[in-house]
């Protein structure tokens, strides 16, 4: 994997660059849409394609219970498997099991956990981690780590930091005495955890600049805490991360969350927002968000948004798109999906462009003045 950066703004921190990898070249900022299964839900690979996604996240708790990395490394790994030829990224499994398992203890060695399918018990340790996104063939892997809930006590957050940090030199030893499973070569992303304390995340941070990784994300954000914490913790990561290498903000998708974090200098981000709050009947458009299911829109025959030129806003209306929600038509699910999905790249391809313009605090403002320009709508 190689970064680079392409230019910083002179009005902020935020910066377009690119990260290039044997699956291609993804453009930074960048969206991460969520294949949770090796599929985004109600998308195929080919509406990706059209909504211009670059690299997509493959979940690796959910991969090592079903079907198996072995299946996987069998199919040629995870591209080959799911007929997604760009880049994937596969997160560690440590969040699904600190949020999805009845029964889960945390030691020195790992996680041990019960699935949430079968009930069968399992160990997730650092060196397994690796073992596993080897076989999936990810480009780019993380780190065991873990998550932290909010609230929690500093000493809670002091003692999960610093078994992330013993957990990822582990992790770093594993991979470099391995070799990939596959024909291309995969990368090994750290994890900065802290909760929301400047001393513990400037000293996560710090850890693990030591070790040395080519990447590095910022976890543990998005679990509760409020916005202004979690973008006070974000600036506090990028102030520290190295400026040579591609910072990832985890799990972190309000397109304005997006907005704010790329003015700090992240450039990767992920999150299932948009394809959830679809199938919910939820959209993101250019003036905020809009319910489809309400009765306002029965016989609104624009749109969705009519500054969007994707396949839904191009050919269907908030009236036929309400129809098919309430007679729980499946093809609503796609419609609205990649629709939410074709605004998320969007932004960040216009917050891209305003960087490479040096305009981009220029750029958020209108952004804010038209997302939420009519409130009426949601």
């Amino acid at each position: 994997m190689k970064f680079s950066l392409l230019k910083t703004s002179t009005e902020c921190n935020a910066r377009a660059g690119s990260v290039t990898t044997d699956h291609g070249t993804i453009d930074t900022p960048i969206f991460m849409p969520v294949g949770t299964q090796a599929s985004v839900k109600a998308i195929s690979p080919e509406d990706l394609d059209e909504i211009g996604a670059q690299i997509i996240l493959n979940n690796t708790y959910h991969l090592y219970l079903r079907p198996g990395p072995g299946l996987i490394r069998k199919a040629g790994g995870v591209q080959k498997f799911s007929s997604w030829n760009k880049p994937i990224l596969t997160d560690s499994g440590g969040y699904q099991v600190f949020s999805l398992s009845d029964f889960n203890k945390i030691s020195e060695q790992g996680f041990e956990f019960r699935s949430h399918l079968d009930g069968s018990a399992h160990l997730l340790t650092p060196e397994h981690v690796v073992e596993i996104q080897r076989d999936l063939g990810s480009d780019i892997m993380m780190v065991l780590d873990e998550c932290v809930p909010y609230p929690c006590d500093y000493d809670y957050a002091r003692k999960a930091h610093e078994l992330t940090v013993r957990w990822a030199e582990k992790s770093l030893n594993a991979f470099k005495k391995s070799t990939s499973a596959h024909d291309f070569e995969q990368s090994l992303f750290a994890i900065v955890q802290g909760s929301v304390y400047t001393e513990l995340r400037q000293a996560s941070a710090n850890a693990l600049l030591e070790l040395d990784f080519p990447g590095y994300a910022i976890g543990g954000l998005s679990v509760g805490e409020p916005k202004s914490a979690m973008v006070e913790m974000t600036h506090v990561c990028t102030e520290i991360l190295p400026k040579e290498k591609p910072r990832y903000l985890m799990g972190v998708g309000k397109p304005e969350d997006i907005v704010e974090a790329i003015e700090r200098g992240v450039d990767m981000f992920d999150c299932i927002l948009p394809t959830r709050n679809g199938r919910n009947g939820t959209v993101f458009t250019s003036h905020g968000k809009v319910n489809i299911k309400n009765a306002r829109y029965k016989d609104d025959f624009g749109p969705l948004d009519a500054d969007c030129e994707c396949y839904t806003c191009t050919r269907f209306t908030r009236s036929y798109l309400r129809h098919l929600y309430n007679a729980k038509e499946l093809l609503v699910l796609r419609l609205l999906s990649y629709h939410n999905l074709y605004f998320y790249l969007r932004l960040v391809n216009q917050a891209r462009q305003a960087i490479l313009d040096d305009r981009y605090l220029a750029w958020k403002k209108e952004f804010y003045n038209h997302y939420h320009q009519d409130t009426s709508i949601s």
